[in-house]
């Protein structure tokens, strides 16, 4: 006896009453169970139906403790890469430093990788718990993420996955996030940048300065010397750690003012892709104020100190010396001494991060203390002079689009070559006018002027009265290094009475 065949009709009417049980049960849990539990249990049914005992699984959390975990953020980077057309759930996000807008997978979706021949299965797993917030009682609960990515693979591969794989990802992430990135000028105390935040005690801003070594009027030896220094030192991690030195370099840049000296500093920055932090001495009250901005600062940057002849009055070793043995009761770094730069420079506080540059200038080289000048201090002295012919030529087929030669150009190198301009001024004389003749024509003039006003004589009146400030400063130095003499009651041995010292 054959059994009866249930009908079209009766299977369609079954499997409907299957599906519309299954969306009433489907939309009581995502109404009554937490998104937690569900991913959770989601995350085991998978497992118990799909387990692979060769599978073996690397969980990449988003944070290490409070730290952000590095591997975490090169596997987002590295993934975005690797997005096909299957991905049919993506996300996209541009924060503020970013030049493009950056698109990855969104929870749930995986991505495969191949590795010579290791299969590899990236997963974005992302759940969402609440946490107390005692603090606001409007909002009593808080939402929070937790973000990681799952990476599996046979477990043959361990070792060729941590040792290679792993550091392959880390190795491109750093190179496309290089080549994404937007250089920032920080400078001392928080305020809203460009970006629209702050960032603690440096406040940050985009810096879109063009200056690029190929624009810079300085001498084209220097130059090339310069770049060769900077390319050698950023290729010298091993070595700087083989003979036990901070990984910094130390640079000073000296001469007249418009010489160019900032526009070197956004051309070494533009060519590193290094950010800048550009520090005002004269904000700061003590040595400890000092070193927790070193400390907050980023690797692969470069700290500018400008103009630190006249930043701040910095005396000489001796009487910074003396100057702690009469306030040794008070408390500690609470002053900014010339020794407390010095360590900042080239102490033990030098060596809180890898890949720094280190950069002075000044007008007047002759007025800083040796102590700053040596090597592994400032390394590399360079000296930004006036224009010379070399510069101006550079400096017409900048402005003026002149790269062969010009009728006036033999004259301008002469006069360039008997007077004294700084590049600055000759930039300055080229934007005036249009058409190359009219500005070639004002420049010659500018320097006939320069040239007449620097053969006249100086007045005997404003000489002695440069010798006579001169004299003063000289006396003032001399009293200031001279520490008044006292005997054990506290009275001095010049006239009047002498300051009782009490014991503490």
């Amino acid at each position: 006896m054959t059994e009866k065949m249930p009908s079209a009709t009766s299977v369609l009417s079954a499997y409907a009453s299957f599906a519309g049980s299954m969306m009433f049960v489907r939309s009581i849990a995502n109404e009554f169970i937490p998104e937690q539990l569900r991913t959770y249990l989601s995350s085991a049914f998978n497992n118990v139906f799909s387990r692979n005992p060769n599978l073996l699984i690397f969980v990449i959390q988003e944070f290490d403790g409070l730290t952000r975990n590095q591997v975490y953020e090169a596997s987002e980077i590295f993934l975005r890469t690797k997005i096909t057309p299957t991905i049919n759930r993506l996300r996209i996000s541009k924060a503020p430093r970013d030049k493009n807008v950056s698109v990855t997978i969104e929870k749930g979706q995986e991505i495969t990788d191949f590795f010579e021949e290791i299969q590899l299965k990236w997963r974005y797993v992302c759940s969402e718990s609440e946490k107390p917030n005692p603090n606001d009682p409007y909002q009593p609960n808080v939402k929070s993420e937790q973000k990681s990515f799952e990476l599996s693979f046979d477990k043959r591969y361990k070792d060729r996955v941590l040792e290679s794989y792993i550091p392959d990802v880390l190795r491109k992430s750093k190179q496309l996030k290089e080549e994404n990135k937007v250089l920032k000028l920080n400078t001392y105390g928080s305020f809203y940048g460009g970006d629209g935040g702050n960032s603690g005690v440096w406040g940050s801003i985009n810096l879109q300065h063009p200056a690029t070594f190929d624009t810079l009027a300085m001498d084209p030896e220097v130059k090339q010397e310069l770049m060769e220094d900077l390319e050698r030192f950023v290729k010298r991690r091993e070595f700087y750690k083989k003979v036990g030195k901070a990984w910094k370099r130390g640079y000073l840049l000296y001469g007249p003012p418009g010489t160019g000296k900032s526009s070197l500093i956004a051309a070494m920055a533009n060519y590193l892709n290094f950010d800048i932090y550009d520090l005002e001495l004269a904000n700061l009250q003590s040595n400890s104020e000092l070193r927790s901005l070193l400390v907050a600062t980023t690797n692969r940057s470069i700290l500018v100190i400008e103009d630190i002849d006249c930043s701040t009055d910095f005396k000489d070793r001796e009487t910074d010396q003396q100057q702690q043995y009469y306030n040794r009761y008070q408390a500690p770094d609470t002053k900014l001494t010339l020794s407390g730069l010095l360590n900042f420079i080239d102490g033990l506080w030098s060596s809180c991060g890898d890949e720094r540059i280190i950069i002075f200038t000044t007008n007047h080289k002759e007025k800083l203390d040796p102590a700053l000048l040596r090597p592994g201090r400032m390394d590399m002295h360079i000296h930004m002079s006036y224009c010379t012919p070399k510069g101006f030529r550079l400096l017409a087929a900048n402005y003026l689009s002149i790269h062969k030669e010009h009728h006036l150009f033999g004259e301008i190198e002469q006069l360039i070559q008997e007077s004294q301009i700084t590049p600055a001024e000759v930039a300055e004389e080229l934007m005036k006018r249009e058409g190359a003749d009219k500005s070639l024509g004002g420049l010659v003039e500018l320097l006939k002027r320069k040239k007449t006003e620097q053969n006249e004589p100086k007045d005997d009146e404003d000489e002695e009265t440069t010798n006579e400030e001169q004299k003063k400063q000289k006396l003032e130095i001399e009293e200031v290094k001279r520490p008044r003499r006292t005997n054990y009651r506290g009275r001095g041995r010049g006239r009047g009475r002498g300051m009782r010292l009490r014991r503490w």
